[in-house]
């Protein structure tokens, strides 16, 4: 039985909360720590649970009967926190993003190898029914090389919600849609086509003048072999239709899942190739279902890590990948130029005080509060229907 606390008991604190839950014979949530001790009381008496109540996450680290510790505080607190928590001999699951800069990423990754523990970034959307079998179409390689991919990171957020007091400026949220919105694609996108060499991206704040970050991008990615990837990031698109699309040289699939195929006609104009339709519609139906979706999925993933079943499907290296495709971005915008991948310690955005020097301030923060009301969240799309 391994003993789990967490850490910040915000907004995304249900999902790992009701997550652990799911696996009562294996863990049991004994510890919760935030810096407002009532918000840690009401989530332990609103999912009834038997847990002790901390201010300091330094308690969390004392305790030696502790095994696995959720990190769920804002993005600019979760290098110290997950470094300390490590060296203490815990394993670390880390809400996304990993952390503010890369420069933190890899100090994550060495307290993690030095001490031989277990850090996994959340990408719960990784561990949804459509993204793997989507995964797993493209691994067949039927579509033959994939040649375009489109990823459609959109959501909307109203003016007010970058007043909450640790949003909206680049020393506490290390960046804007593009890091802590449009990071659930980026993981995706880079899962399941690697790496770019090059990007080319330009940013905006269109309708949030309390904020220094963008809430807008549009990034493309360039590869060695030709392929293209265009990346727009947004909290201003009603409707928030999220997608991934690849196109490959034969056909195109896409989450939500939509599969099509051309062939030429002798007038190199196209027509269907339902043979080929048929054939990636067969492998996307005779994959299973995921027996546990989103955080569950991700915590059984970590649980099952700790066991010595598996390795972690999303360790500290990819976390820290998927952020050096976002801070390449901001270099790019920033700065009006391409930038080659990887990034290396020479990077203007390597560290959190070249971000905040180099990143260009759209607007200055104007309201601080500690808390909303309304604490409720949405987190995406389900990627389930047709498109």
């Amino acid at each position: 039985m391994l003993n789990v606390a967490i850490i910040g008991l915000g907004a995304i604190s249900p999902s790992h909360i009701e997550g652990y839950k799911q696996f009562s014979d294996r863990c049991r949530i004994v510890a919760l720590c935030d810096l407002d001790p009532e918000k840690a009381k009401q989530r332990a008496a609103e999912f009834d649970l038997q847990a002790e109540v901390y201010q300091e996450y330094e308690e969390i680290v004392k305790r030696s009967d502790i095994d696995l510790v959720s990190v769920c505080t804002p993005p600019f607190t979760h290098a110290q926190i997950a470094i300390d928590l490590l060296n203490s001999g815990k394993h670390v699951l880390v809400e996304k993003p990993m952390a503010s800069s890369l420069e933190e990423c890899d100090a994550m990754n060495e307290a993690a190898e030095r001490n031989k523990r277990i850090l996994s970034v959340v990408a719960q959307n990784r561990f949804r029914t459509p993204m793997m079998k989507l995964k797993h179409v493209l691994e067949t390689g039927l579509m033959g090389p994939i040649v375009h991919t489109q990823v459609d990171s959109f959501w909307w957020r109203g003016h007010s919600y970058y007043d909450l007091w640790w949003r909206g400026t680049w020393e506490k949220e290390g960046g804007g849609c593009t890091l802590n919105h449009a990071v659930h694609h980026i993981d995706i996108f880079l899962w399941m086509n690697g790496m770019p060499a090059e990007i080319t991206a330009v940013a905006s704040n269109t309708s949030h003048d309390n904020a220094e970050v963008e809430d807008l991008s549009i990034a493309i990615g360039r590869y060695d072999n030709g392929s293209l990837a265009q990346i727009t990031s947004s909290v201003v698109h009603h409707g928030e239709e999220q997608q991934l699309i690849f196109q490959g040289k034969h056909a195109r699939v896409s989450a939500p899942w939509k599969v099509k195929a051309s062939q030429s006609k002798q007038n190199g104009f196209p027509e269907a190739d339902p043979s080929l339709e048929g054939k990636l519609q067969d492998v996307y139906d005779q994959q299973p279902e995921v027996e546990y979706e989103g955080h569950a999925g991700q915590i059984d993933d970590v649980i099952l890590a700790i066991e010595g079943k598996k390795a972690v499907l999303v360790d500290g290296v990819q976390g820290r990948q998927t952020l050096e495709f976002i801070s390449a971005i901001y270099q790019a915008s920033s700065l009006g130029q391409s930038v080659k991948l990887p990034l290396d310690k020479e990077s203007p955005f390597y560290t959190r005080e070249g971000i905040m020097k180099h990143a260009t301030h759209f607007y200055e923060k104007t309201t601080s509060i500690q808390n909303f009301t309304d604490n409720k969240i949405t987190t995406g799309g389900n990627y389930s229907g047709n498109q």
